[in-house]
Parts: structure tokens; C-alpha cells; sequence
């Protein structure tokens, strides 16, 4: 255990704070757009404080986000957090924080879109596509600099 914490450190300390930080803000912007997109709601108390760890996204009314997280899980083997407290089975979590970069969240976001089509959800098609977009016109933090 303490051998991965010694690694993190590590990868922290070479990628830098402020790098680390900037690239989550920059994951997250990126999956926010791809949820608009599809026409989809990030669920956020106060727009443009969002999180930079995570983004809750509400399900359409009639929608279960517990069934629809077990139909990602199973048809595309992505583990997409819960809901939690008051929003339990109404929204779905997709983290973007650690080690992720790009392409990882694009495979994420992929997964979404293909399990949102395949359990049935209402939504508009090209999430992905917005979020490849944002992430080419938004430099990335210590690699484009």
C-alpha cells in the first residue's frame, strides 16, 4: 500500500499541483459539455461552481439512474457511481479525477453514450464528439504549455 502512495506522490510531484488541478478542471468542462450535448442535466447547485472531481448527471423523468448504471456495467463493463441521499437513483456520477488523461476519459464518455442508447434513455446522440472538440481547443496543462 504504501508503495502506490509513494507513486502518487511521485506522479503528483513530477505532473505538478497546479497541473493536476487544471487537468481535472479541463476533464471536467470536457464532460460537462459532452452531458449538455446530450441534452442531458448536470446536476450542480450553482451553475459554474461545479465539481472538478466528479459530474452528476440527472436522469430523465420516468428513468431509473441505478438501472441504467447496472446496464453500463453489464453491457459495457463501466462503473459509473450513485446517486446519493436525496438525488438516490436519480442521478449517475462520472468521475474525472487521478490518473486519467484524454483518452481515458474519452473511453468513459464512449461507454456513457453507448449504454445511455442501449438501456433506452432519452438523449441526443454526439456528447463524445463535443467532448473530443473541447479537449482539442483547450491546451493541456504542462503538455501544451
Amino acid at each position: 500500500m504504501l508503495y502506490g502512495l509513494v507513486d502518487a506522490v511521485a506522479m503528483i510531484h513530477e505532473e505538478g499541483l497546479e497541473n493536476v488541478f487544471a487537468r481535472h478542471q479541463r476533464h471536467a468542462a470536457a464532460t460537462r459539455a459532452a452531458v449538455r450535448a446530450w441534452d442531458l442535466e448536470v446536476l450542480c447547485q450553482q451553475q459554474g461552481h461545479e465539481s472538478g472531481v466528479l459530474t452528476a448527471v440527472l436522469m430523465p423523468e420516468g428513468h431509473s439512474a441505478d438501472a441504467f448504471r447496472k446496464a453500463a456495467l453489464k453491457n459495457y463493463n463501466i462503473s459509473l457511481g450513485s446517486g446519493l441521499s436525496k438525488v438516490a437513483d436519480k442521478v449517475f456520477r462520472i468521475g474525472h479525477l487521478g490518473d486519467i488523461n484524454d483518452l481515458t476519459l474519452i473511453g468513459a464518455l464512449s461507454g456513457v453514450e453507448l449504454a445511455l442508447s442501449k438501456a433506452g434513455v432519452p438523449h441526443s446522440k454526439g456528447g463524445v464528439a463535443v467532448a473530443m472538440e473541447h479537449l482539442l481547443n483547450t491546451p493541456s496543462p504542462g503538455i501544451d504549455a
